[in-house]
C-alpha cells in the first residue's frame, strides 16, 4: 500500500539525525577547541563539556540504531513490499498475537507468499484501519485467542474501531488462521467473531478457516496447503514435517479413459505397521516421491554413488533413498565435497493432502486422486508419485489427518451432498458411514464433464439409488448438452427442494473445487436461504465444507 496505515509508527527522518549529528560534532569541537585556547573560562565548563559528550552519543546512539533497524528492515524484505507496488497487487498478512506464536506464524505465511513471488505486506491488526481494510483486496488474518474468547491486547484497537458493526467489504477476499485452546470454552474465539464480522461485512473467504487447536501441526501443514494453492507455488517446503507411516499400494484403476479432463485414478491402500483406522470426511497426508529414474539420470550427471550410505539426523539411508523424497538440487551440486554435505542442503519434498474416499470397513483406504500437470508438461510432484511412479505393491509414505469439521452427522436429519470431479471422493466416504448407519435421507448433488467417462465409482452410486439408500441423486454434465450447466445451476433450479430439506433440519455438506464451484454454490444458498440463515447453519455445524 501507498502510505502507512493509521496506527503504523512514522518513519523517522535519518537525514535529520544525521544532521545533528554533525551539528554536535561541530559544536563539541568548537568547545574544546575554545578551553584550549583559554578563551572559554567560565564557570562549569567541564560540566558544560560533559553534557555536550552526552548529548553527541546519545545522537550518535540514535543515529546507529536507526540504521540497524534499516538493515534488519532489509534483511526481512520477505516482510514487507515496495511503496511503488500498486496497492491492488498487495496481499496483506494482518496478525494478532498475545504470546508470539500467531506473529510467528504470519512472518512463516508472509515469507512463503513473497517467495512465490506475491507481493505481501505484514502488520499488526492494530495497525489495520477502515479505511486500509476497505482499500485492500486480499487479506490473510492469524490471530488467536486470549482469556476467553478475548482479542489480543495489541488488536484491540481494531476490534473497537472496526468491529463494532458491519463494514462494506464487498470487494475483500480473505483467509484466516485462529490459533486456539479447546481446553477452554470458548475455543478459537476471537478468529470465530473475526469470521463472523467479515461474513457480515460482505467479504468472500478465499477458503474455509483453518483453526488450529493447541499449535496442532497438522492443521497448520493445512493452512501451508492453502497458501501453495493461494501463491501457485507448490514446491513450498513443510514447515513442521508429518511423521508418515508406512502404507502399500495394492491396488490402481483409470476411471475415466477418454475423458477430455486429467486422468483420474481410484487408489486402493493398506498399512503395512498394524490396524489403523480413520472416520468418513477424514483426509490423508502423502509424501511424495521421484520416480527412480529421474533421480539415477540426476546422479549420473552430478557424479555422484547413490548406493552411498549417509547418516542424518540419526536415520541412515543411501544417497538415492535421500534424494528420491527431497528436491533434486539444481545448481551447485558439483560444488559439494560429500554426499554428506549434498544430504545435509537437502529440503525435502513438501506433502500433499487428499480427502479419504472409503471407511474403514472397505479393508482398505481409498482415494480418488486426478494426475495434475505443471507447465513444462511433467507430472505434479504428489499425483505423478502415486497415479505414475510408485509401483502397486510398493510403499508409500502417509498418515491419516482428522478433520473433525467434515465428519458425517451422528443423527437422523437428511444430508445434502454437493460437490464436483475429485470432490467426490469425501462425499463417498460420507454416503458409506450414513449407509452403514442406516440412514438414507440423502441427497447426491454431484458435476463433471461428461457421463460416458467421468461418473466415477457410478455404477456404486446407481446401485445405492435404485436400492433407496440415496433419497436423491441429481447429476450435471457441464459438457454435455446446448448449455453448459454446473453443480451451482442444477441447485438454483431446485431451490424449492432445498428449501424444503433446510427446514426438515438438513446439513449440507460441499466437497470439490474452490474455484467457481464452492462460492457457486454459497451463491445459490444465500439466494435462496438469505445471508442470515446461511450464517446460523455454519454456527450450527448445518453446512460444512472441505474446499480446495
Amino acid at each position: 500500500m501507498s502510505t502507512p496505515s493509521a496506527g503504523a509508527s512514522p518513519r523517522p527522518a535519518w537525514g535529520n539525525v544525521l544532521l545533528c549529528s554533525l551539528l554536535g560534532l561541530l559544536l563539541l569541537g568548537l568547545m574544546v577547541l575554545h578551553m584550549r585556547e583559554g578563551k572559554w573560562h567560565a564557570p562549569g565548563a567541564s560540566r558544560w563539556l560533559a553534557a555536550g559528550i552526552v548529548l553527541l552519543s546519545w545522537i550518535t546512539f540514535t543515529a546507529w540504531l536507526g540504521w540497524h533497524r534499516r538493515k534488519a528492515s532489509r534483511q526481512q524484505s520477505a516482510l514487507a513490499v515496495s511503496e511503488r507496488s500498486p496497492s491492488g497487487d498487495t496481499l496483506i498478512v494482518a496478525y494478532a498475537s498475545q504470546t508470539g506464536t500467531a506473529e510467528q506464524w504470519a512472518r512463516q505465511t508472509a515469507q512463503n507468499l513473497q517467495q512465490a513471488g506475491v507481493p505481501v505486506r505484514l502488520l499488526e491488526l492494530g495497525q489495520l484501519d477502515a479505511r486500509a481494510l476497505g482499500d485492500a483486496r486480499r487479506v490473510l488474518f492469524v490471530v488467536s485467542t486470549t482469556g476467553e474468547g478475548d482479542a489480543p491486547d495489541h488488536a484491540a484497537r481494531f476490534v473497537t474501531q472496526c468491529m463494532r458493526a458491519p463494514l462494506a467489504l464487498a470487494s475483500l477476499q480473505y483467509g484466516l488462521l485462529a490459533l486456539g485452546d479447546s481446553d477452554y470454552d470458548d475455543f478459537c474465539g476471537f478468529g470465530r467473531a473475526l469470521r463472523h464480522w467479515l461474513q457480515q461485512s460482505g467479504a468472500t473467504p478465499l477458503f474455509d478457516a483453518v483453526e488450529v487447536d493447541s499449535g496442532d501441526p497438522a492443521a497448520l501443514r493445512h493452512w501451508q496447503h492453502h497458501l501453495a494453492l493461494l501463491s501457485g507455488a507448490s514446491e513450498l517446503p513443510d514447515w513442521q514435517a508429518p511423521v508418515y507411516q508406512r502404507w502399500q499400494l495394492i491396488e490402481r484403476v483409470l476411471l475415466n479413459p477418454g475423458s477430455v479432463g486429467g486422468p483420474c485414478f481410484h487408489l486402493a491402500l493398506r498399512p503395512l505397521d498394524g490396524e489403523t483406522s480413520w472416520q468418513a470426511g477424514d483426509l490423508v497426508e502423502v509424501g511424495p516421491r521421484h520416480a527412480g529414474a529421474e533421480v539415477d539420470r540426476w546422479l549420473a550427471v552430478h557424479g555422484y554413488d547413490g548406493d552411498a550410505v549417509v547418516e542424518r539426523a540419526g536415520h541412515r539411508a543411501s544417497l538415492r533413498d535421500w534424494l528420491v523424497a527431497s528436491h533434486l538440487p539444481e545448481r551447485g551440486a558439483e560444488q559439494v565435497t560429500s554426499p554428506e554435505s549434498l544430504v545435509a542442503s537437502l529440503q525435502a519434498l513438501p506433502h500433499r493432502e487428499y480427502s479419504i474416499a472409503s471407511v474403514p470397513s472397505d479393508g482398505a483406504l481409498h482415494l480418488l486422486v486426478r494426475r495434475m500437470q505443471r507447465e513444462d508438461g511433467s507430472p505434479g510432484i504428489g499425483s505423478g508419485w502415486l497415479t505414475m511412479h510408485a509401483d502397486v505393491g510398493g510403499e508409500i509414505a502417509l498418515r491419516i489427518r482428522s478433520n473433525p469439521a467434515f465428519h458425517a452427522p451422528d443423527d437422523e436429519r437428511p444430508l445434502l451432498l454437493i460437490g464436483n470431479g475429485t470432490g467426490l471422493a469425501g462425499l463417498r466416504a460420507l454416503l458409506k458411514a450414513r449407509i452403514e448407519a442406516g440412514r438414507y435421507r440423502n441427497w447426491l448433488l454431484f458435476g463433471e464433464r461428461e457421463s460416458t467417462s467421468d461418473f466415477y465409482h457410478g455404477d456404486e452410486i446407481l446401485r445405492w439409488q435404485r436400492s433407496g439408500l440415496i433419497e436423491r441423486l441429481d447429476l450435471v454434465w457441464s459438457r454435455e448438452g446446448d448449455a453448459r450447466e454446473y453443480v451451482q445451476d442444477r441447485l438454483r433450479t431446485h431451490h424449492h427442494v432445498l428449501s424444503q430439506w433446510v427446514e426438515q433440519g438438513a446439513a449440507i455438506y460441499v466437497c470439490g473445487s474452490l474455484a467457481g464451484m464452492a462460492p457457486g454454490v454459497d451463491a445459490v444458498l444465500r439466494e435462496t436461504l438469505g445471508a442470515e440463515t446461511v450464517e446460523r447453519l455454519r454456527e450450527e455445524g448445518r453446512y460444512r465444507r472441505d474446499v480446495y
